[in-house]
């Protein structure tokens, strides 16, 4: 149950401005089918994070654990800055055609590719790493994803300029930095 709320939490907070949230919220406004969008969004970060967490637990069987301590702390500490450093998104990724694929196929492929080396997915192998449970850790941060994700889907970009970012991000930074002090203290 800890790697399920924690992997939520921790990843509902770094999604909060987030590219891939922003990602959302442009496709929201575009194409203004908001079920498929959160379908795409779903199996996308259902793909993307199983892939991660496999990797972070993975890595967890390969290194010794007084070193995926300090690596694990490290990755926490090192999300914990990236997270204090806005998204932006790329003009190009936000206006992308809807093709043959439809909108959920476009939804499915650009979160996956746009979450490719970003920072909630780097969070879900360091979490893979540092839980036992693959299957919690997966439902956690894609239950992160959809929370931060689905009210942009649905409220468009009426609700994204009332949001504190900077206090979000400062949240988020605190929960990575002490899941990192977490780590080194044997928590």
């Amino acid at each position: 149950m800890e790697a399920l709320l924690v992997s939520a939490a921790a990843v509902t907070l770094a999604e909060i401005g987030d590219k891939t949230q922003l990602l959302a919220l442009m496709l929201a406004v575009r194409y203004r089918r908001p079920w498929p969008i959160v379908a795409g969004i779903l199996v996308a970060t259902l793909f993307n994070h199983t892939l991660a967490a496999a990797l972070g637990g993975w890595v967890r069987t390969v290194v010794s654990p007084d070193i995926l301590k300090w690596l694990v702390a490290i990755a926490f500490f090192a999300v914990a800055v990236w997270t204090l450093i806005p998204d932006r998104l790329e003009e190009q990724e936000a206006t992308s055609k809807t093709s043959h694929l439809g909108v959920f196929g476009v939804t499915t492929v650009a979160f996956f590719l746009a979450e490719m080396g970003d920072k909630t997915q780097i969070a879900t192998a360091v979490l893979g790493a540092r839980f036992d449970s693959l299957t919690a850790v997966v439902a956690g941060t894609t239950l992160g994803m959809l929370i931060a994700d689905v009210p942009a889907v649905f409220a468009g970009h009426l609700a994204a300029h009332r949001i504190p970012m900077k206090l979000v991000h400062g949240a988020a930074a605190v929960l990575f930095a002490g899941l990192g002090v977490g780590v080194l203290l044997g928590f």
